[in-house]
């Protein structure tokens, strides 16, 4: 299944200030983040972040929280933001692009009860960390043997736009140039 422009939101979980310094290869999750969220914010994809305990790990890190104006941030206590409650009244789309911290475990877990309510979940790889690289990919590992599609923010890019030639195109075409260049690890 393609990610759709028409049919995504994008859900960035819990890259607070507090908590960033901790995650392996911060940068570079937070610059993929950043820049999915500047993709999404010239298609007019909704965005909505989370923070876990923000009196305690501090509100979403400034570089991604100022990125855009129309962004939706829901404070929460549980691991998974499904379990909040009301997630389902702010979702209207039916497909999920996760991005966030910690992988293995508020991403994971939100991944797969967005999953089990019926979403399309996709994780972007580059744009997920934890603190030590062994639990990323064992969060990936058990997301994928769950049937979520782990994906590149490029996929989701270039899925979103489906063709060459477009305003859209033209108006993320900058984005793709930079991201292409910009080698971010995962």
């Amino acid at each position: 299944m393609l990610c759709s422009a028409a049919e995504s939101t994008l859900v960035v979980i819990d890259i607070q200030e507090r908590l960033a310094p901790a995650i392996h290869a911060c940068d570079h999750v937070v610059a993929a983040t950043g820049w999915l969220m500047d993709v999404a914010a010239k298609l007019q994809i909704p965005t909505h972040l989370t923070e876990q305990y923000p009196k305690g790990l501090g509100p979403t890190v400034a570089s991604l929280r100022s990125r855009v104006e129309d962004i939706r941030i829901h404070e929460k206590t549980h691991f998974s933001w499904w379990r909040e409650g009301g997630v389902a009244d702010v979702l209207t789309r039916e497909q999920v692009m996760l991005a966030g911290t910690e992988a293995h475990v508020c991403v994971l877990q939100t991944a797969l009860d967005l999953a089990d309510a019926g979403y399309d979940v996709f994780v972007v790889d580059e744009a997920v960390g934890s603190r030590r690289p062994s639990d990323k990919q064992r969060g990936l590992e058990r997301m994928r043997q769950a049937g979520l599609t782990i994906v590149t923010r490029e996929m989701v890019a270039f899925e979103w736009l489906e063709r060459a030639g477009t305003d859209a195109f033209r108006a993320v075409q900058p984005m793709l140039r930079a991201g292409i260049d910009t080698a971010v690890p995962s």
